[in-house]
């Protein structure tokens, strides 16, 4: 009688409505990091999806740590409007997010999450002055696990990138600095042009077709849709020009990466992404029986452990 009782004490335990809750799947990131963006102010974001820096004591450029001349940088040549959709804002790999959306076109986070090279600094004219780059991206070559591995050893696209939610200018709009890079046994030197073809190199990612950098102008757009992870975006890329200057001066590494005589280091034009999500995973299918129809299982089972159960 006791391993009858016992019996029946773990069969009525384990069908309790306190263990009946339907099972979900989550997604699974092979990149997952834990942290998210934060924001402090409700954010309030302009018609154009963006602040400009310029205009509130920021820069376009960002700061480059000992440079030579002093006090050079590097453009911020793409934004990722705060019109976009609310998930893709959010600093994370999970519900579709920023992360998310940066593997969709083929770029993931760091080698093994380890920050290379050193950091650069941006400010946004947010009220947060001058901040170190949130993360640097990389070019995956196919391989969202460890393709950012061979980026840094052999070099290819890359950006960093800064979010626009100080307490002055909350837009939540992501700010890029994209560059392609030389191999990590050349110091990650930028290549020639390297800067307006870094920037039109991930649009051409996004789009799946060739940009052509030197014809490009105020007002091109294209579209495009992507997707990962069971998720799948829509961009609307808008080139756009006012935000930086079509000059080598002042910006790092412009003898060597300006075309004498075809185009400066930095063309002018940034590359505005407004970012939305046109399809998510399958809602997982969970068994979820009435309250009646549950209570009519549990006393079936209740009536076959009696008449079953050794005596």
């Amino acid at each position: 009688m006791a391993a009858r009782a016992l019996s029946l004490s773990l069969i009525l335990l384990c069908c309790s409505p306190t263990f009946a809750y339907p099972f979900h799947y989550s997604s699974w990131y092979p990149w997952r990091r834990s942290w998210k963006r934060s924001t402090g102010s409700t954010r309030n974001v302009p018609s154009e999806g963006f602040y400009n820096p310029s205009l509130t004591g920021g820069s376009m450029l960002t700061f480059v740590p000992n440079t030579f001349p002093e006090g050079q940088g590097e453009p911020l040549n793409a934004i990722l409007s705060g019109n976009s959709d609310e998930r893709v804002l959010q600093d994370t790999e999970t519900n579709g997010g920023l992360l998310n959306y940066f593997a969709s076109f083929g770029f993931s986070g760091e080698c093994l999450g380890q920050h290379s090279g050193s950091d650069q600094g941006a400010d946004l004219g947010d009220g947060n002055g001058i901040l170190n780059e949130t993360a640097v991206i990389r070019w995956n070559y196919g391989d969202p696990q460890l393709g950012s591995c061979k980026e840094t050893i052999q070099g290819g696209n890359h950006f960093r990138y800064w979010v626009q939610n100080g307490p002055e200018a909350n837009s939540g709009a992501i700010f890029m600095g994209i560059s392609y890079e030389l191999p990590l046994q050349l110091d990650h030197d930028i290549v020639s042009n390297g800067y307006n073809n870094g920037r039109d190199w991930l649009v051409g990612n996004i789009t799946g077709s060739a940009i052509p950098s030197l014809t490009l102008t105020n007002g091109t757009t294209y579209t495009s849709t992507t997707s990962f992870g069971n998720y799948t975006y829509q961009t609307q890329i808008t080139y756009v020009d006012g935000l930086l200057q079509n000059t080598s001066i002042g910006i790092n590494h412009n003898i060597t990466v300006s075309v004498e005589g075809v185009v400066n280091a930095s063309d002018g034009l940034v590359a505005v992404l407004e970012v939305s999500i046109t399809g998510t995973p399958p809602t997982s299918i969970a068994w979820k029986p009435s309250p009646s129809r549950f209570w009519q299982l549990y006393s079936l089972i209740f009536v076959l452990c009696l008449t079953f159960l050794p005596s």
